[in-house]
């Protein structure tokens, strides 16, 4: 397997960040992830932008490199046509302490790996053990401090589930540990607004623009609806059961994903 590392395609088995990166000792960064059809990033503009945002937000200056270049080497490099694509920046390495350094020289890795069949229909939980903070800054941008995500995720699995839902500190449904969430309640396809805690994402921004909207959401609205399903940059989700409630029928979840992700 072969990784793509501060501009040079490199072994993983090789692969080295420095001890002192910020990335890894205080997941200063960001990361996105992306869907390769037939050897092309999908949504490529849309993760640039998402990843020059949350840049922005964090003071990160982003390095400069070619995306579909590295991707065409990777893919290549490791046999694929088909892939998922996960590209990670951070600052860098820096001195021991919070304040970042005056001139941070950034690491970028981009890493490559078979693109998985779709998965069948998830059944949530909601989390208990944390909540989403929809006042942060960091729940609008991809950021590499995932641990309320992961906690979440090890109770959902903890029960039985296939993924937790994240209630924000007003009890209002956010997202899914990885992905957004919509409903289809009265004809109308809805999904919880970014200011309740919703992550802006690339998939998530095609259905509001075939005319889905932003709606809080309660989790009284969740077991009224007739269908739920999940999504993110690698497909769309049908959700089988939101703890007791459940949904059996996914029409417009197997329509979406036959017409976006063919």
């Amino acid at each position: 397997m072969h990784v793509w590392l501060n501009g040079a395609l490199v072994d993983a088995a090789a692969a080295r960040i420095a001890p002192g990166d910020r990335g890894f000792t205080l997941g200063d960064g960001l990361f996105e992830t992306l869907a390769v059809r037939h050897g092309a990033p999908r949504r490529l503009e849309a993760h640039l932008a998402r990843l020059a945002e949350g840049a922005r937000v964090i003071g990160l200056p982003l390095p400069v490199f070619d995306l579909p270049a590295i991707t065409a080497a990777l893919l290549e490099a490791n046999g694929l046509a088909d892939a998922v694509l996960r590209l990670t920046v951070t600052r860098g390495e820096g001195p021991r302490g919070v304040l970042p350094p005056a001139a941070p020289a950034p690491t970028l890795l981009v890493t490559a790996a078979a693109l998985a069949p779709p998965a069948g229909p998830a059944r949530l939980c909601v989390a208990r053990v944390t909540r989403r903070n929809e006042h942060s800054p960091l729940a609008r941008i991809k950021s590499l401090n995932y641990l309320d995500n992961i906690l979440a995720r090890q109770e959902a699995q903890q029960r039985g589930c296939d993924d937790a839902l994240l209630l924000n500190t007003r009890g209002r449904v956010a997202e899914s540990t990885i992905a957004n969430l919509f409903v289809v309640h009265d004809g109308a396809l809805l999904t919880p607004p970014v200011a309740d805690g919703a992550l802006p994402g690339v998939m998530r921004a095609d259905l509001l623009a075939r005319g889905a909207r932003e709606a809080p959401l309660t989790l009284e609205d969740l077991a009224q609806a007739s269908e739920i399903f999940l999504t993110s940059s690698l497909g769309i989700r049908p959700v089988a059961a939101v703890d007791d409630a459940t949904f059996v029928a996914h029409p417009v979840a197997d329509r979406l994903q036959a017409e976006l992700m063919p």
